[in-house]
């Protein structure tokens, strides 16, 4: 079907032809110039391609788009539109309210002039702004399975909002029951607390979380009474610049432990509220704050079902602001979205050093989109070994508390831990091992784990290889990590992985 053809088709509709036209181009999704840039590239409700900027320029969180990554988005098809992840001007009227004069009267963070400097020929095309909060919405609710459910976004900051409560259903049909402002930001104080013990901001809240597992809560009481107006989530002061000097003489451990409580309370208060505003059993959460897998694990108490995207934080939103301008409904079907390595996924190749005892990485197929490697960027290893742990963090230069993900096949997740929801294909929720000494390179000081349960389904690959090494061990999970150094990106392309085996020393198998 070519244009020409469309335009001499007689007695269409100029309605009809124009929706014929849309589903021929592309719409490319974009969440960049503030942290995390990432796009989608959709068509008609089907995910072409979605992937991270950071992992073609090698820079943690990198803010711009990078040439290779936008060459890759593009050779996916002609792009007719844009969609931006956010209101940029509106989001400088916060930026001036907050005094942040440098970002408010620049337009050097404004997607336009950006395009225009550096992709010319995209800065011609029609841009629709999404609102960021609706952009976390809609990545939401358009990869769930419900056609009906409440929608909590909880992140640091959108333009103006912190937390929001939706009601939505299908198509794409957003009714926004209720908001909290900057700088009444769940997310700020977390990331306040990070900077204070010395991590950091919008980088290492999953290692706070992690410390405070090790920590007392013996602050929490105190850091409700300062930081939050009684009963509620409004803050007593803005949190945006931190509060380096708060409890100064406190150990890192307990502020951390202190701090994690904190969060846990008060997105139950907002989830529980939710619930009561919105008559359905079906929760889909999102943005930032939907990364803390231990706060997960209470949601349950409220929603029978729940669904977290895989990449709820501001990157994900790329995928949720093009959908949305489109409001067709995404084709959901799996997270493996970015770079592909080709060839046959490396079942011989990577048990045969499992069976030597060595750690393995493995790229092979899509990348994942989204935070977490869920077996096609991953490094893997036997869960059993007493010093695992101990030598993952050292390759991948860690902090020696930091824990380790279980993937094991969903059959079996009951069996070995008390899990909190049916299945956590996404490493989503913590568990209880009901059986920590038999297997302490995935066990945390607390006796959890950040579970992620494989089946057939989810990545088919990846569960055959954990069933041959159950087959030869009685085993029936592998530890799993991301594919990377710290403060470095996972493992993008072929060339990646031969440079990480070179420089670290650890096989990486690509394929069979």
């Amino acid at each position: 079907m070519t244009i020409s053809w469309i335009e001499n088709i007689k007695n269409v509709s100029k309605r009809y032809r124009k929706k014929i036209l849309i589903t021929m181009t592309n719409i490319l999704g974009i969440s960049a110039l503030s942290h995390n840039a990432s796009v989608s590239v959709i068509n008609n409700g089907k995910i072409l391609f979605a992937s991270h900027s950071e992992r073609y320029s090698k820079i943690k969180n990198d803010k711009y788009l990078h040439p290779m990554l936008m060459d890759e988005a593009l050779e996916c098809g002609k792009v007719g539109r844009i969609a931006f992840y956010e209101r940029p001007m509106i989001k400088k009227t916060r930026q001036a309210y907050a005094g942040q004069w440098n970002l408010a009267t620049t337009m050097t963070n404004h997607i336009r002039p950006y395009l225009a400097k550096n992709y010319p020929k995209l800065a011609m095309l029609p841009i629709q702004y999404v609102g960021h909060h609706q952009s976390h919405a809609a990545t939401g609710a358009l990869t769930s399975p419900y056609d009906e459910a409440c929608v909590v976004v909880i992140d640091a900051i959108g333009e103006w909002d912190c937390v929001t409560i939706w009601k939505y259903k299908a198509p794409c049909n957003f009714v926004k029951l209720r908001s909290f402002k900057y700088p009444n930001s769940l997310g700020l104080f977390y990331t306040a607390m990070t900077t204070r013990v010395g991590l950091k901001a919008n980088e290492d809240e999953y290692i706070l979380m992690g410390m405070a597992a090790y920590g007392h809560p013996i602050y929490y009481e105190q850091m409700m009474d300062d930081f939050f107006h009684p009963g509620t989530c409004k803050l007593t002061m803005n949190l945006h610049r931190g509060c380096n000097k708060y409890l100064d003489d406190a150990d890192p451990m307990d502020i951390a432990a202190s701090a994690q409580m904190v969060i846990e309370s008060k997105i139950c208060d907002i989830i529980k509220h939710a619930r009561t505003i919105c008559n359905t059993d079906n929760l889909v959460y999102m943005g930032g704050c939907a990364l803390n897998c231990v706060a997960n694990t209470n949601l349950g108490r409220y929603f029978p079902n729940i669904w977290i995207c895989p990449n709820p934080g501001d990157a994900g939103s790329s995928l949720g602001a093009a959908d949305y301008t489109s409001c067709k409904g995404l084709d959901w079907s799996s997270p493996f979205l970015g770079h592909n390595i080709l060839g046959d996924y490396p079942i011989n190749e990577v048990m045969g050093e499992l069976r030597n005892g060595n750690i393995v990485g493995v790229a092979n197929g899509r990348a994942e989109f989204g935070p977490r490697a869920l077996g096609n960027r991953s490094l893997l290893a036997d869960p059993r070994g007493p010093h695992t742990k101990d030598q993952v963090n050292k390759i991948k230069r860690r902090q020696e508390f930091r824990p380790f993900a279980p993937a094991i096949m969903i059959e079996h997740a009951q069996s070995y831990f008390d899990m909190p929801v049916k299945a956590s294909p996404y490493m989503q929720y913590t568990a209880k091992c009901k059986h920590p000494d038999k297997f302490p390179a995935i066990v945390h000081t607390d006796g959890t784990s950040r579970v992620q349960t494989v089946n057939k389904n989810d990545n088919p690959n990846f569960y055959n290889l954990i069933n041959a090494f159950y087959k030869e061990t009685g085993c029936p999970m592998l530890l799993n990590t991301s594919l990377n150094i710290k403060g470095l990106p996972m493992v993008n392309d072929f060339l990646d992985a031969m440079q990480f085996s070179r420089e670290y020393g650890v096989k990486v198998c690509t394929h069979d």
